[in-house]
């Protein structure tokens, strides 16, 4: 493959990347045939050792779509980016999928329990108060001296939690990003010494 040929087929595998994206990676790519030209090397001998222009795509894409998603903080940003990342090769659907999994159990159970202990504290600071309205339910005076400090001190627990798990998800946001960018660093020097 010469360099029109090997640059056609990148710009065509990359065409949905941001354009800014788009040409920086053209533009690196054109700069290797230009000093590899400069050595003395055939286009393609250069087109071979830069490796196949399918994966140079998947590499770009996870990289671009990993940057979006340390730009903008969202739930789609970073699926985007551990799918694009398990698509670089079989090895990460092992390394990348498995604690993404986990990390997400541990964060559904997390703002289950929180909602739990929230709900459980509102259901009896309001069974408490409106207690002796209904037949049903035996009024003991002595129940409301404890049983209201209970439901306030639930409720406060649980909303406090509530926001000390919004600052967990950040921070395994964060952990999730770099160790990606980790991955996707390790596979394409990885890459660019075959």
């Amino acid at each position: 493959m010469n360099k029109k040929e090997f640059l056609g087929r990148l710009s065509g595998l990359i065409k949905d990347i941001p354009e800014e994206e788009k040409k920086d990676i053209l533009f690196d790519y054109e700069e290797h045939f230009r000093i590899g030209l400069e050595k003395g090397r055939k286009e393609e001998e250069i087109a071979a050792s830069l490796g196949d222009p399918k994966v140079i795509a998947k590499q770009s894409r996870a990289s671009c779509i990993l940057k979006e998603a340390e730009k903008t903080t969202s739930v789609n940003n970073i699926m985007r980016a551990i799918f694009a990342a398990v698509g670089l090769g079989f090895f990460n659907l092992v390394i990348i999928l498995g604690p993404a999994i986990g990390l997400i159990g541990i964060l559904v159970a997390l703002f289950a329990s929180v909602f739990a202990i929230t709900v459980s504290g509102v259901a009896v600071l309001f069974g408490t108060l409106i207690g002796p309205v209904f037949a049903w339910n035996v009024y003991i005076p002595f129940a409301a001296v404890v049983s209201i400090p209970l439901g306030i001190g639930l409720t406060t627990l649980g909303l406090l939690s509530l926001i000390g798990t919004f600052y967990l998800a950040k921070f395994f946001y964060k952990l999730c990003i770099s160790y990606l960018k980790m991955n996707l660093q390790i596979i394409t020097n990885r890459r660019n010494r075959e």
